[in-house]
């Protein structure tokens, strides 16, 4: 990397104020970025490790510092031109998009007015009209670690000795949590071992969804087998991870989409469908599987490959560890970002 331009200081906002997988995001890799540049954060849920600035700071810093603002979102694009309009007009301005659908006129307009655009995959990179590179988001590689004791992990998390396939995130129907539901009845049937895990949040709105899915398990007999244990603490993440056998990602849609490579980080195969970036994250037969949407009957299938051959699972299980740190570690991201920043930077 090259030395780093002194007289730079790049803002990165979080508008929104709901905490989202973006959110998640930009407070990861500020920690690492601050070691090599100067980057501050701006906007809500700021953690207090993390270096902040206010509207009226940002509005008082020299004229001659060189400003780069990192949007994520419209919000963030809107507010960067602002500022750079009409008070900062030495303000470079970066927009990411994970989005993978067509952009509606209005956030076109305002990707027309960044300095430089990056797509969080290659697939989000069909959609933008403009030229643009490509910044696959990572993860910390240290702290989503295999082991070699997954009894003492599970012990410590109160969780069932056996074989455990997990499915981490929000308990909604576009997550395919009831893909997920249905797969481990038919996997529970022929593997007495087995046990599925669910973690995550249920909103208002889909109490009734979950409500459905625990009454159908219910109904299999399957209360003590696949468990709901929802929404967990950020630091016990790592540790359900590293007790799992096998993750599945059954997600009818999604950004991004970070827990298969979290999953694979931990030494854990995965079963996903084509949904976010997990095609580009996953290599078939390697590191796990691709499937269809809504493929219970496919996702069934590989599952019980894996549990029923100790040798395939534990080289999908190396293999997964390799793929991640190889292409997926925030490491990399954060250096990528910081050499954009360099080259926009006057």
């Amino acid at each position: 990397m090259n030395v780093i331009k002194e007289n730079m200081l790049v803002i990165a906002p979080n508008l929104n104020r709901r905490w989202s997988g973006v959110t998640s995001t930009i407070f990861s890799l500020l920690p690492i970025q601050s070691k090599v540049i100067d980057i501050v954060a701006f906007g809500y849920n700021i953690p207090k490790e993390i270096r902040s600035i206010t509207f009226f700071e940002i509005l008082r810093l020299s004229k001659d510092r060189q400003l780069i603002w990192h949007s994520r979102r419209n919000i963030e694009m809107l507010v960067g031109l602002i500022l750079k309009v009409f008070f900062k007009p030495k303000m470079q301005l970066i927009f990411t998009s994970a989005a993978q659908r067509d952009h509606s006129k209005y956030t076109k307009w305002l990707i027309g007015k960044m300095n430089k655009v990056i797509a969080t995959s290659e697939k989000a990179g069909k959609y933008l009209d403009v030229s643009h590179e490509v910044v696959m988001h990572g993860i910390d590689t240290e702290i989503y670690v295999p082991t070699t004791d997954k009894r003492s992990v599970r012990a410590e998390l109160g969780l069932p000795e056996g074989q455990l396939v997990g499915c981490f995130g929000r308990v909604r129907y576009q997550k395919g949590i009831d893909i997920f539901v249905q797969s481990m009845i038919k996997i529970c049937k022929v593997h007495p071992e087995a046990y599925g895990i669910i973690c995550g949040k249920v909103t208002p709105d889909n109490q009734n969804y979950t409500d459905d899915l625990k009454h159908l398990i219910e109904a299999e007999g399957l209360g003590q087998k696949i468990l709901f244990l929802g929404e967990q603490p950020t630091e016990n993440l790592p540790l359900l991870f590293r007790s799992l056998d096998a993750y599945i990602a059954p997600q009818r849609w999604e950004g991004f989409g970070l827990t298969p490579i979290e999953a694979m980080s931990s030494g854990v195969p995965v079963i996903a469908t084509k949904a976010g970036v997990f095609e580009e994250m996953i290599l078939p037969r390697e590191t796990g599987y691709i499937v269809e949407y809504d493929d219970i009957d496919t996702i069934s299938k590989h599952l019980s490959d894996l549990l029923s051959n100790e040798a395939l699972l534990n080289n999908m299980s190396e293999q997964a560890r390799a793929r991640v740190v190889d292409a997926f570690n925030i490491q990399k991201e954060a250096d990528r970002l910081i050499d954009i920043y360099q080259q926009i930077s006057n």
